[in-house]
């Protein structure tokens, strides 16, 4: 993040200038893979605000706009309950809020699985009123047909295998995937399926090891892993789960921070100060200037 800052003056608040340089795009990340090998692993993270995309925006190669904000901000139990209205409004905050990470914004249930062209109406109201670089969808083979109606139509997709959590009703949970033969070759042949099709990303989650390498080494194309692998070429954690704002993560979680612990202490220590009126002090209440007028 630049060491700047531009003041608003309608809010007060100070926001950091964007230092002077050129967005990532699609090509650049889908070039990151060179013959099978991503050199510097793609360094991907959610994110549902402005501030939220600030703050993590110099640090990332994309920022997903992820349906998990369903849980995370909503208290929704699953993703599915997720509306285009709500991935648009924040999709266009993160948007805002960041200057280097291509921005790929989540396409929630219900938006594109009828037809590859109720895909495509979803998809290009996501482009045109968030202004992201792309959008991503869950499943495999049988969303491949649409991923490449989309991808002919000037709409560039990040695809998503393994466990999807759209489908969670059909799963029965979110346990890890590809644990049969056959559910393994079905994952694989998914990725397969989605990299012919023209996506120029897939996220691999909650899958066996083994799956996620055997995908990272068939397919052209980049792979994001949670809960995968470190041979993906890359990986993605929801930003919430590893600054430890919940009690609960699942196991593919590395909590990086206690941010709850931070909050909460902060909290505690603000009600103390109000209930011994010790706040607001002399540096926080405005007085009358002197000489003024009565």
């Amino acid at each position: 993040m630049s060491t700047t800052f531009q003041l608003d003056t309608s809010t007060s608040r100070a926001h950091p200038t964007p230092a002077p340089m050129k967005r990532l795009t699609v090509p650049q990340v889908r070039e990151r893979k060179v013959a099978g090998v991503t050199a510097e692993p793609i360094v991907m993270l959610t994110a549902y605000t402005a501030r939220q995309a600030q703050l993590l925006d110099t640090h990332c190669d994309l920022l997903l706009v992820g349906d998990s904000l369903g849980q995370v901000i909503y208290g929704l139990p699953s993703s599915v309950p997720v509306t285009l209205d709500l991935m648009i409004a924040h999709g266009a905050a993160v948007v805002r809020g960041s200057y280097h990470a291509a921005v790929v914004v989540d396409m929630p249930f219900g938006s594109y699985e009828a037809s590859p062209q109720d895909a495509f109406a979803s998809a290009a109201r996501v482009m045109k009123e968030t202004g992201c670089a792309a959008i991503k969808l869950e499943g495999g083979e049988a969303m491949a047909e649409t991923v490449a109606f989309l991808v002919h139509r000037g709409i560039p997709v990040m695809g998503h295998v393994g466990l999807t959590p759209q489908a969670v009703n059909v799963l029965g949970g979110y346990n890890a995937r590809g644990r049969s033969t056959a559910e393994a070759d079905k994952i694989i042949a998914d990725a397969r399926a989605l990299e012919a099709a023209g996506a120029f990303a897939i996220v691999i989650e909650g899958v066996v090891e083994p799956i996620a390498v055997a995908i990272t080494q068939a397919v052209a194309c980049p792979t994001i892993g949670i809960g995968a692998s470190a041979q993906c070429d890359g990986q993605v954690l929801v930003t919430d789960d590893m600054l430890g704002m919940f009690e609960r993560v699942p196991r593919f979680v590395k909590i990086y921070e206690n941010i709850a612990e931070t909050i909460g202490n902060a909290a505690a220590r603000y009600a103390a100060d109000v209930r011994a009126r010790s706040f607001p002090g002399p540096e926080q209440t405005y007085q009358p200037r002197k000489g003024a007028s009565e």
